[in-house]
């Protein structure tokens, strides 16, 4: 069978769908390439059993002079990507998102090769956005919230893959903590943002009624440099917390907690959404084209988190919203099926079967 090309920026929302797609049409026999910037040296763990094939890219961000090259690079990475597509010779070409797909997205449509986009956000990200309307499918984990293609029928809401260790707990049994039970509650920040989480979560439990916080078990993923502060203010106020900086177990951390606090990306509401918890979500402000207010706003609307803006938090409004939520136990039971109600488990193999479908449309 011909080959698959996956591009992929280097974060890991846009690595993990596409790792997972790669499994899985490895699985299938088909031969996977990846084709990404500088950082594909670093990917044949990542991808093992792909080849991996390097190529110039750049983005309109940093320096004056990173900028000034940027067309350049990006010029020079359509190029080779044109000449290594010739040579790979795809029956199809698959998006993931960021600034390195966009050159090989570039070269596959120049070389008329059936090409599909993956989206993990509510929002179109910039790269795929201009993809959108040409490429031969979109595959979805959201209803677009803006810039969705103008043709519809090309979306295909496959999800969006989750890492193995969360799909192993799919559809995990959830009991809501019953009356003087212990109430598990998990807080992470994921990479960017969490400060903010560490200074409101606290002090908001901080001063929720004794017999709460008594009740009370907290694990929260924080920054090193919070960490201190943090233990500092459960220890005052008699909480039981395990704090770190990275947890690599997470998965199993929410399958156990009873709501999870957390900001918003693709990533983290998929697992939730397939493990099935109920959350409050605290969407990243500076998220680009703010798609994580979009991406939570999914959950909230089908009634499987709580949606608060940080902006409008306070410790005293967060205290109080907490109270409400954590003597609600059947409240915490509605949403957490809400929540796996929403979870597509098995997106990589529709992902997969979409793949595979353009791929049997090469002209060529």
């Amino acid at each position: 069978m011909s080959a698959i090309v996956l591009s992929a920026g280097g974060t890991g929302g846009h690595l993990f769908p596409a790792q997972a797609l790669a499994g899985e049409l490895l699985r299938r026999g088909r031969p996977v390439v990846v084709m990404t910037d500088w950082r594909g040296g670093h990917y044949e763990s990542a991808f093992p059993g792909a080849k991996i094939e390097q190529i110039p890219s750049a983005t309109f961000v940093g320096s004056i002079v990173s900028r000034v090259l940027a067309p350049l690079r990006i010029v020079a990475g359509i190029a080779a990507s044109f000449f290594k597509l010739r040579r790979i010779k795809p029956s199809a070409v698959v998006g993931f998102g960021g600034y390195p797909s966009l050159p090989v997205l570039v070269a596959a449509l120049m070389g008329g090769v059936p090409t599909a986009i993956h989206e993990q956000n509510a929002v179109l990200g910039r790269v795929n956005r201009q993809f959108a309307d040409r490429a031969m499918a979109v595959a979805a984990t959201f209803p677009f919230a803006r810039f969705a293609p103008k043709d519809h029928s090309r979306i295909v809401y496959t999800g969006n893959p989750v890492r193995p260790e969360a799909a192993r707990l799919a559809a995990a049994p959830y009991a809501p903590p019953r009356e003087n039970e212990t109430i598990r509650l998990l807080v992470f920040g994921g990479s960017q943002g969490a400060h903010a989480l560490s200074e409101i979560v606290p002090a908001a439990i901080a001063s929720l009624a004794p017999e709460l916080r008594a009740r009370l078990s907290i694990v929260q993923q924080c920054r090193p440099e919070d960490i201190e502060q943090v233990r500092g203010v459960y220890a005052n106020a008699q909480v039981t917390a395990e704090l770190g900086a990275f947890f690599e177990d997470l998965p199993a951390r929410m399958a156990a907690a009873h709501i999870v606090i957390a900001r918003s990306g693709a990533s983290t509401l998929s697992e939730l959404m397939v493990i099935g918890r109920p959350s409050i979500l605290i969407p990243y402000p500076f998220a680009t084209d703010d798609h994580q207010t979009a991406n939570a706003a999914v959950l909230a609307n089908a009634g499987a988190a709580w949606l608060v803006q940080q902006r409008d938090l306070s410790a005293s409004m967060f205290a109080r919203h907490l109270q409400r939520i954590l003597l609600a136990p059947e409240e915490l039971e509605r949403r957490a099926a809400a929540a796996l109600s929403l979870g597509k488990p098995n997106a990589a193999l529709r992902l997969a079967d979409v793949v595979e479908q353009i791929a049997r449309m090469d002209p060529r």
